[in-house]
């Protein structure tokens, strides 16, 4: 399925047991509790509604993606052929028809439409009419059923080279807009899209649709017509945005997935042309690149949420493995549904809808339970579709984990309903021969049904025309209805009728009409200029907001005074609003500033137009963004927040402003002045302190200051600041294993201080001395072999020095390894040194190392030299919650590379929510297998330099000049690009293979069992995103 998440997510329940549901599940018998007749038991369903099981195994068996034609049939992807078992299905995957012909509730007709090869892990399918169009990266595919035979006459590529095949984070599923537009989207390992006869795909904003940062990164929705043409990319900086939905004011809603474990799935209000997050827009690292000013929250920080030019998130919500989403506006479910976003979660087994309220210039939203699996944690919904009834299906891909593009059970997948007690599944006849039914069609709640509508009125002539404006002028009508109706209205007839509809709706009293009528002008390329102008003292903010943006869309030389007049509508602390102003500055800053100036002159010293400042890019930011920092009365707590955006401006005006804020006065208070210094300093670039005498002095007072910290390491070294190397040398000491050491003695090698480090590993201390050489090997650098390969010969050095030595040795190089693996096959190597050579040599990142070193020393025995039994056997024994953990912390190493609840070292997944995302097995075999499946963003890599240094680890940040790497004691390492002759992805885990020798059959119980504790349902981040 989709990418998975090892954390779990605060749920909101407002669920009610179905009726008997919990004591069949609970009567079901062991073997049979996974049965379909058991299905529905395993549920819990929101009050006022029922789940029925609409089809099941054997028929079918693991479902992605669904939808619902005009006459009420369910098409699904069925998927045998996915990763590991690929080629399982000789004759390929499957699009199946299911239908209930008889109305009790059950498909008993099942056709297949197509099967092969080329839909093996189909991850999207949308029924428009005749024509059938299917996302399997690399290629999106269009059936067309000409005789109405069910079953394909014509196939076509629509899109091609789109997305890596097999993955779920590329191409996904298409639907039809109120606007005749198709919308879809692709996650981080789309890359590009290409047309059909493989060539880039060019949008209309005239850039290649490609993930390179130019200007677009990672995910993406888009929008195109019919034939793929007049192709849009809506915004960008997605994770894994598995599915879009398009209501029918046009506003447009998806949900992400974060990098496993970091409990940051979100759900997005999408803003068109917005920069959602996931990578640094300047350099393109990820989010665990340290940067001025990040959030303390891993959830909020993920989405780099403080960073000035990030749209705000709708609502996060924890952990979990996002899927398939849709708009309710169907009126069978209860109230609270009317007009949602409804959402599959797989990972916390949950069916979710978002009820938004306006909020400024956005929405908020809260979190209701539509359907959860309380009993049966297999339950994996993959796709949710609203039926011609106003009913809901939802396909169930049915398996006990999701993690590491796994799939472990082929036998069984489930297709529900979900509708109001006894309601019985009549789906409406659909007839849009007459106006009268085509417009009746075009109310309908199923976007199948209202494909039918639009495409029938828009060729209906004058008699679709008439009755669409009634519906569109209809006060008491929903309004909802009223924008399909002038969608339709506005995309059929002569261009001029098209303005006049767009003019019309745009005077209507419902803000949401408003919307409707500018994007409306905007897609009809009418006079955008003279829209905004009708409605730049619009009194909704989300109406001024939609103003912003169709101003991007043009180069009127009149867009700086209507931006002023709609920037003096910001309240100061709308971030929708204010990233709006953004997107329409974008390009124009400078005359866009200063035509706001000259109608607000004194607007920049307020709450608001600091913001403004914060947030803008002009050739005047950067001394304003100084001023600022300077004012006594800017709070503390906001400083890196204004620092930070700096690295906005051009690098010229960046740069003068970092000196100026270097030299010049910050108060007495001393944490303002040494935080406002350390950090222009990073911003200063090259700085002679000889000619200087300014910038010499607040450096020193700096350096003073960070006594003990990272910041003094980075500045001693930055300026060669010769006295402070002996301290250098005393931190390595004491941090031998932490960042902090580590860093100090890369800082002395590389000032070439290797005569002091000789010095310090001679010290009388052997504690000190030990400690030095430990901090040495943990830097894994080519230049610390020299000095420690005198030392780990030299046997009147004590033997704790050695042994440290010696490791640095092996992990300094690939050629200095296999030195000292030469010798420990000549026998020449000390009898001392030798288990702690081999201790490095068997974990060297070099295979061909690895092997020789297992070689000579053989993998020992399980710790009670007897074979584990089997998992199926091993996953029925109860453990020891209390040993297990003690187990967890110590002998079982877990605590060295996961953190559980805020402990532990963040090398991989958090795992403070793992019980309730894997079962039982699932947690076995990720512990004895844990290559088996890697979670995105957690693979190991392997960088060699130049110099001969190996360097492994998990890739924490990657841009044109750097990359940074975490290795297995969370130690991170930043190399520049010029010293890198490779850098590979490997394809096995940092985790160790094996564990399960550290550990007795018992031992392994205990752990497991502490781990399937680990439900706590972990809240959405408390914390605000920076404005």
């Amino acid at each position: 399925m989709t990418t998975r998440r090892l954390g779990v997510l605060a749920i909101l329940l407002c669920s009610l047991v179905a009726a008997g549901s919990r004591p069949v599940w609970a009567q079901a018998k062991p073997g049979d509790v996974r049965a379909a007749k058991n299905a529905v038991a395993g549920l819990d369903v929101a009050k006022g509604l029922e789940a029925t099981l609409f089809a099941s195994e054997p028929a079918i068996t693991s479902l992605t993606n669904l939808d619902i034609d005009a006459r009420g049939r369910v098409w699904v992807c069925e998927v045998v052929n996915y990763r590991k078992n690929l080629g399982r299905r000789k004759a390929g995957d499957r699009i199946l028809i299911l239908e209930d012909t008889d109305g009790d509730g059950r498909s008993d007709r099942q056709k297949v439409f197509y099967q092969g090869r080329d839909v093996d892990s189909a991850m999207g399918i949308c029924v428009l009419g005749n024509r059938v169009i299917v996302s399997c990266s690399p290629n999106v595919l269009v059936f067309t059923d000409i005789d109405g035979d069910d079953r394909p006459d014509r196939k076509e590529i629509l899109f091609s080279k789109t997305g890596q095949p097999q993955h779920d984070h590329s191409a996904h599923s298409f639907l039809f807009g109120p606007d005749g537009k198709m919308y879809w989207n692709f996650g981080n390992t789309g890359r590009a899209v290409h047309d059909y006869k493989g060539q880039p795909v060019v949008d209309l904003a005239g850039r290649k649709v490609v993930d390179n940062g130019r200007p677009y990164y990672g995910g993406m929705p888009f929008r195109c017509d019919l034939d793929g043409g007049r192709f849009e990319v809506l915004a960008h900086n997605f994770r894994n945005n598995y599915e879009i939905t398009v209501d029918s004011y046009g506003s447009l809603w998806q949900s992400d997935n974060d990098d496993d474990g970091n409990r940051g799935v979100r759900i997005n209000f999408v803003m068109e042309f917005g920069n959602y997050g996931y990578r640094d827009e300047l350099t393109g690292a990820g989010w665990r690149a340290a940067r001025t000013g990040m959030h303390s929250e891993i959830p909020i920080r993920h989405w780099h949420q403080n960073d000035p030019g990030v749209m705000p998130n709708l609502v996060q919500t924890g952990a979990g493995s996002p899927t398939g989403i849709t708009i309710y506006e169907g009126r069978l479910l209860p109230e609270v549904f009317h007009d949602q976003v409804i959402h599959c979660d797989a990972g916390p087994n949950v069916v979710r809808a978002y009820p938004a309220t306006v909020d400024g210039a956005g929405y908020k939203a809260r979190i209701v339970n539509l359907v959860k699996g309380t009993r049966d944690n297999w339950f994996r919904p993959a796709d949710v579709c609203v039926a011609p009834d106003g009913s809901v299906f939802i396909t169930d891909w049915y398996d006990p984990g999701v993690g590491g593009h796994n799939q472990r059970d082929l036998d069984r997948g489930r297709l529900f309903r979900i509708a109001p007690p006894g309601h019985k599944y009549r789906p409406p006849k659909i007839d849009v021969s007459t106006v009268g039914g085509a417009v009746a069609a075009l109310k309908n709640p199923a976007f199948s049904v209202r494909y039918l509508a639009f495409t029938t009125l828009q060729a209906g002539g004058a008699e679709a025309r008439a009755a669409l404006l009634r519906l569109a002028e209809d006060t008491d009508a929903n309004p909802r209805h009223r924008a399909r109706a002038l969608w339709v209205l506005g995309k059929s007839g002569a261009p001029v009728r098209a303005a006049e509809v767009a003019k019309r709706a745009m005077g209507f009293k419902n803000p949401d009409l408003r919307i409707v009528g500018l994007r409306l002008a905007r897609q009809i390329e009418s006079d955008v200029v003279q829209a905004v102008s009708r409605l730049v003292e619009d009194p909704s903010p989300r109406v001024r907001r939609e103003c912003l943006v169709a101003l991007k869309t043009t180069k009127s030389d009149r867009v700086p005074g209507l931006w002023a007049r709609l920037a003096a509508g910001y309240d100061g602390r709308d971030r929708w609003y204010l990233e709006a102003l953004g997107i329409a500055a974008d390009g124009r800053w400078d005359a866009c500033l200063a035509a706001w100036h000259k109608r607000s002159p004194d607007a920049a010293d307020t709450p608001a137009g600091r913001n403004i400042t914060w947030r803008s890019r002009g050739a005047e930011t950067a001394s304003k963004l100084a001023a600022i920092i300077f004012d006594p009365e800017t709070p503390t707590d906001q400083l890196p927040r204004f620092l930070r955006a700096l690295d906005y401006q051009s690098a010229r005006a960046r740069q003068d402003a970092a000196l100026a804020l270097v030299t010049g006065d910050h108060g007495k208070n001393a944490d303002r002045s040494g935080l406002v210094i350390r950090e222009a300093l990073a911003r200063v670039g090259a700085l002679d302190l000889g000619s200087n005498a300014g910038a010499r002095r607040a450096i020193n007072r700096v350096v003073e200051r960070q006594r003990g910290t990272s910041g003094f390491v980075s500045l001693v070294g930055r300026f060669g600041l010769k006295d402070h190397y002996p301290e250098l040398l005393r931190l390595a000491h004491r941090n031998a294993d932490e960042q902090l050491g580590v860093d100090a003695v890369r800082t002395l090698l590389a000032k070439g201080q290797g005569g002091l480090l000789n010095r310090g590993l001679a010290a009388k201390s052997e504690v000190d001395a030990t400690s030095l050489a430990r901090a040495l090997a943990n830097a894994s650098d080519a230049r610390a072999v020299a000095v420690l390969r005198p030392v780990f010969d030299n046997a009147k050095r004590p033997l704790s020095v050695r042994r440290e030595a010696v490791r640095g040795v092996v992990r300094g190089s690939k050629n200095s390894a296999n030195q000292v693996l030469a010798r420990v096959r000549q026998k020449t190597l000390s009898v001392d040194l030798r288990q702690a050579a081999g201790a490095a040599l068997v974990t060297h990142p070099d295979p061909n190392i690895r092997k020789q070193a297992i070689s000579l020393f053989p993998p020992l025995p399980s710790k009670d030299k007897k074979p584990l039994p089997p998992i199926a056997e091993l996953s029925r024994r109860k453990g020891n919650v209390a040993r297990g953990l003690k187990l967890f912390t110590t002998t079982a190493t877990c605590a060295k590379c996961h953190k559980v609840n805020g402990k532990g070292k963040e090398v991989g997944p958090d795992l403070s929510g793992i019980g309730r995302k894997l079962s039982r097995t699932a947690l076995y075999e990720s512990v004895l297998f844990p290559s088996a499946g890697i979670s995105h963003n957690y693979e190991s890599w392997v960088v060699a330099l130049a110099d001969g240094t190996v360097v492994t680890g998990l890739l924490i940040s990657r841009t044109p000049d750097n990359v940074t790497i975490r290795n297995v004691e969370a130690i991170d390492r930043k190399m520049a690009t010029g010293d890198i002759e490779e850098l590979k992805k490997q394809t096995i885990s940092l985790m160790p293979a094996d564990l399960q020798k550290l550990m007795t059959a018992a031992d392994l119980v205990d752990v497991v069992e502490y781990l399937v504790t680990l439900r706590k349902a972990l809240p959405p981040s408390r914390g605000k995103p920076g404005k």
